[in-house]
């Protein structure tokens, strides 16, 4: 794996951001946009399964609104990201335990949101305001907190 990360670093991708005065700080701000867009989408859907907003749409209808933005956001952040990395590949990334743990995070939030809580909010009114899903909807919170808490901690570890 270290391979990859040297190799990424190395890269004409990883030395241009690297190299450049202003692409690190441009990728980070639409990064950190994208990522505000992905909570909104995530939030918007769980807190209306929750019943804590929105009590006269149903869970279905938020979740298919909710839905190009969240697929938008994740697309923005993949593309923001990999610039984002590879510009410190091995020497910062490769080594920092709080992006690995974004990473686990995200791959989890990533495997829930498309396996489970879409499942469940796109469901029949009765799964979708179930215990079930209140339980999915906490859960999804978790998991994409983890990603923007673990990717906040990136700077400090």
């Amino acid at each position: 794996m270290s391979a990859f990360f040297q190799w990424i670093e190395h890269s004409w991708l990883g030395t241009s951001v690297n190299n450049s005065l202003w692409a690190f700080a441009a990728f980070e701000a639409v990064h950190l946009l994208a990522l505000a867009v992905i909570g909104g989408a995530v939030l918007v859907v769980d807190l209306r399964t929750l019943g804590w907003v929105f009590p006269r749409q149903r869970v279905a209808e938020v979740a298919g609104e909710a839905r190009p933005w969240l697929i938008g956001s994740i697309i923005a952040m993949f593309l923001t990201g990999v610039p984002l990395m590879a510009s410190l590949a091995l020497s910062k990334y490769y080594f920092n335990e709080a992006f690995r743990l974004k990473m686990y995070f995200l791959a989890a939030a990533l495997l829930f949101t498309f396996l489970v809580r879409q499942r469940i909010a796109m469901g029949d009114d009765v799964l979708a305001n179930s215990r079930l899903a209140k339980a999915v909807a906490v859960v999804s919170v978790l998991l994409w907190s983890g990603v923007g808490i673990m990717g906040r901690g990136i700077g400090f570890y």
